[in-house]
């Protein structure tokens, strides 16, 4: 597998990732819609092109991470997209979250193009993307996700073929849902135990300790105490995804009551103005629910 890289997409999660393809000594050819948003990879020895055609040039592999179908479609398929004019026949990895049916269609493009497709979706946050700790859901060909390991096992942990084109992309929506259930329980736990007098960091740790422990517990549950609403993930993007889920669900003809409350507390979250906060902001609408006026630790 070749050891140059186009990486498109540098925000929250693409430029850590693609830092961490640099420290594994990938060389990278990096491209962002926000050119400032490049510097990070810029700064560890990273390429910053004008445009995906740019950033394609003279590489065989070709890392997508960004917000929605339409954004894989311009950076892919665009006017000057990494597709639109390269010759070399290589593998394109999109790692952002879309849907699974409309995954399938962009390989088939792809394919149309003489490029290889495998969707590599990811969780884990902010953290995970920066420590190289990410798990990967890979959906493709698996002689290609093989091939594709290394590159991989620079930015992820957990890393898990999980069938064909699109695969990927269902586990990771069946991820969001257990996710956005997790960070619902941990915000009610805090805000009951909070009224009854107990220090948000004791409900947290004994938590931590036992069954009732999350992801979300260990990670969001300290934002939460401390105030910090900023983004690993913005509530934005998490309704994005939150909209892909219900979309399967209906698809495939299954009830998720679970989700569609997430869904519209985070609506709620958007409608006071907190959609570009990170999505440990769920809790301020609990509280507002409760009429509960959270004491935030410094």
């Amino acid at each position: 597998m070749s050891k140059s890289i186009a990486f498109l997409g540098t925000g929250i999660m693409g430029a850590p990732m693609a830092v961490n393809l640099l420290h594994a000594g990938y060389a990278v050819r990096c491209y962002n819609r926000t050119r400032a948003k490049t510097q990070p990879v810029v700064d560890a020895g990273g390429l910053a092109c004008d445009t995906p055609a740019e950033a394609a040039q003279g590489v065989e592999v070709i890392i997508t991470m960004v917000t929605d179908r339409p954004d894989v479609e311009q950076v892919l398929f665009g006017a000057e997209g990494a597709l639109a004019t390269t010759s070399t026949a290589g593998l394109c990895i999109d790692m952002s979250t879309i849907s699974p049916t409309l995954t399938r269609d962009l390989a088939q493009r792809a394919r149309q193009k003489g490029a290889r497709y495998l969707d590599a979706p990811v969780t884990g946050g902010q953290p995970g993307a920066i420590n190289g700790t990410l798990s990967i859901m890979v959906g493709g060909d698996e002689t290609d996700f093989e091939a594709a390991c290394p590159i991989f096992e620079a930015m992820g942990k957990t890393i898990t073929y999980c069938g064909n084109h699109g695969a990927g992309q269902s586990v990771k929506l069946c991820n969001q849902i257990c996710g956005a259930l997790n960070l619902l329980g941990v915000c009610e736990a805090l805000i009951l135990g909070q009224q009854q007098g107990i220090d948000p960091e004791i409900v947290m740790t004994v938590i931590s300790a036992g069954a009732g422990s999350s992801w979300a517990m260990q990670n969001l549950a300290p934002k939460i105490i401390k105030g910090d609403f900023a983004p690993g993930f913005m509530i934005d993007t998490q309704q994005k995804d939150m909209r892909l889920v219900a979309e399967a669900a209906e698809n495939a003809g299954v009830p998720l009551p679970g989700a569609s409350l997430a869904q519209q507390l985070w609506r709620a979250a958007q409608v006071h103005g907190w959609g570009t906060e990170g999505i440990q902001a769920m809790a301020k609408v609990l509280e507002l629910m409760a009429n509960v006026e959270r004491d935030a630790k410094a």
